[in-house]
């Protein structure tokens, strides 16, 4: 038999047998990740992400490697929180990169709007920005439905008070382990704007 009949079998073997051989390390990283959280994150972000106050944000849903990388940026200083740095300590990138998928994995829950007129102006500032002023469309990073990607975080169902205070420190150059186009973008935002947009962006699911 011809070495070129045999190389499909072997290779569907080969990726069968590395499947199979990634599982239980898969399952291992969950279950780390859920004895960090069970002993360190759930008493301010919840047993599964579904923080209850507004301090803290909802993990539930966040995309993995976004969130892996705020929590080495953590570690290392990058992102200050004086919450947040003693959460981290000891904590390997493993970790950081269980707990993103984790988190992940979270069920995530459609939370309703405290003012839905106001949410309906951040709608607009949201998907089309302020040409008068310069605002760009939020949607045009962060996706029509605020979901994000790799690199951007999920804004959808995140609380209203969280998001705006994000806002804030990107306006106030606070926060700088983020893409520096945001500190443009938020010192451009109208007080009404910025609680407009984290209002609309916490009905999303």
């Amino acid at each position: 038999m011809k070495f070129d009949r045999l190389l499909p079998p072997l290779l569907a073997f080969a990726a069968l047998a590395a499947f199979v051989a990634g599982r239980p390390a898969a399952a291992a990283d969950l279950k780390r990740a859920q004895e960090i959280v069970e002993g360190k994150c759930f008493i301010c972000h919840g047993a599964e992400g579904e923080s209850s106050s507004p301090i803290f944000p909802r993990l539930a849903g966040q995309n993995a490697a976004y969130l892996a990388r705020q929590l080495a940026d953590y570690a290392s200083g990058k992102r200050k929180s004086p919450a947040m740095q003693p959460m981290v300590e000891g904590l390997t990138k493993a970790d950081f990169d269980a707990l993103g998928a984790w988190f992940e994995k979270r069920e995530v829950h459609l939370h309703p709007v405290e003012d839905t007129e106001l949410a309906q102006v951040g709608r607009y500032i949201y998907n089309r920005g302020n040409p008068f002023s310069g605002v760009p469309s939020c949607a045009s990073c962060h996706g029509p439905t605020a979901q994000g990607s790799a690199t951007l975080p999920r804004l959808a169902g995140q609380h209203a008070a969280y998001t705006e205070r994000q806002l804030k420190l990107f306006n106030q150059r606070e926060r700088t382990n983020d893409n520096a186009v945001m500190h443009s973008i938020a010192s451009k935002l109208s007080e009404l704007e910025t609680k407009a947009v984290a209002s609309y962006l916490s009905g999303l699911k």
